[in-house]
């Protein structure tokens, strides 16, 4: 897919282009998804995905041990349709036995751009080879949820600043942790979208 095209402003994929200054329009994207799935319409709930699919070298480990917290939590999941064979396996279960919060996402052009248009923060477990998907994270305010990166910076409550909730190791309560915080931040809409704009200056500085 042509990186380029990864602009949500000028997006003919999405139910709602949006940019820096209409991100308050972006949960529309979400609300479009959720209703083209069969889904409820909850645009309160937090929508995380894993842009990248899963695979043994993306911290597939990893992720097994996390799935049953993420699952515990007031979430919704999308993962795109790519990756090994074993996990395809586990996120085809998952899906039928969460069919109104776990989601494949096929591989195709729209499906993906309909993703990152909906999706509030995305998984990352491991800072290798992540560059195009963080990349199209921050274009589309994505917050990721990632290990140590340098285009990442944890956000800081307090300072209002930063991208991203980082985590110090590739452990689970760590990584469990970061996504926890991530959601209770997801609760006071604020606070969420100077996170997003920080996501899109980001994403403005790299263009």
């Amino acid at each position: 897919m042509d990186s380029s095209a990864f602009t949500p402003a000028h997006d003919t994929h999405i139910a709602r282009p949006y940019g820096i200054g209409t991100l308050d329009q972006k949960i529309q994207n979400k609300t479009a998804l959720q209703q083209e799935l069969g889904w409820p319409k909850e645009p309160k709930r937090p929508m995380i995905c894993l842009p990248a699919g899963m695979t043994e070298a993306l911290g597939g480990d990893l992720l097994q041990e996390v799935l049953p917290g993420i699952l515990s939590m007031q979430m919704e999941l999308l993962v795109l349709g790519k990756g090994s064979p074993a996990y395809g396996t586990l996120f085809t279960k998952l899906s039928k036995e969460n069919r109104h919060r776990v989601h494949i996402v096929p591989e195709t052009e729209a499906a993906v751009h309909k993703m990152y248009a909906a999706a509030d923060t995305a998984l990352f477990l491991t800072d290798e080879g992540m560059e195009e998907e963080v990349a199209r994270c921050l274009q589309y305010g994505v917050v990721p949820v990632s290990p140590a990166r340098t285009d990442l910076d944890d956000y800081n409550p307090v300072q209002e600043t930063g991208n991203a909730f980082l985590f110090d190791a590739p452990n689970k309560w760590y990584v469990f942790a970061s996504i926890v915080r991530a959601c209770e931040t997801y609760k006071f809409p604020f606070d969420w979208r100077t996170i997003q704009r920080h996501c899109l200056e980001t994403a403005g500085r790299k263009a």
